[in-house]
C-alpha cells in the first residue's frame, strides 16, 4: 500500500475534516474517493476551468438595472414591516 503525502493550510485541512466528518468519512477516505472517481472518469471527476464572472440571467440582469436604476421598486407591499409579517405568516 502507497502513502500520498500533501502539504495543504491548516484551516482548509480542518474545514475538510469537519465537512468529511459529517458526511461519515474522514479525509483520507474522501481522498481515496476522489482518485477512484478520477480513475474511473479518465480524468478529473468535475469541470476544470479558469474564474469567469458569471453573466447574471436577463431577469436577474433586468432587476439590476432596475435596481441601479431606481425604477420599478414597488411592490405588493406597502411597507418593510407589512413585509416582514407576510415572511413570518404559515
Amino acid at each position: 500500500m502507497a502513502t500520498i503525502q500533501v502539504r495543504i493550510d491548516d484551516n482548509m485541512k480542518a474545514d475538510a475534516d469537519s465537512l468529511f466528518s459529517t458526511l461519515g468519512l474522514d479525509t483520507s477516505t474522501a481522498v481515496r474517493m476522489f482518485i477512484a472517481a478520477a480513475l474511473e472518469n479518465d480524468g478529473i471527476p468535475f469541470a476544470v476551468r479558469r474564474f469567469r464572472e458569471r453573466k447574471p440571467n436577463p431577469e436577474l440582469r433586468e432587476a439590476m438595472d432596475d435596481i441601479r436604476l431606481g425604477r420599478n421598486l414597488n411592490g405588493p407591499y406597502s411597507s418593510g414591516e407589512e413585509a416582514v409579517l407576510s415572511m413570518l405568516e404559515d
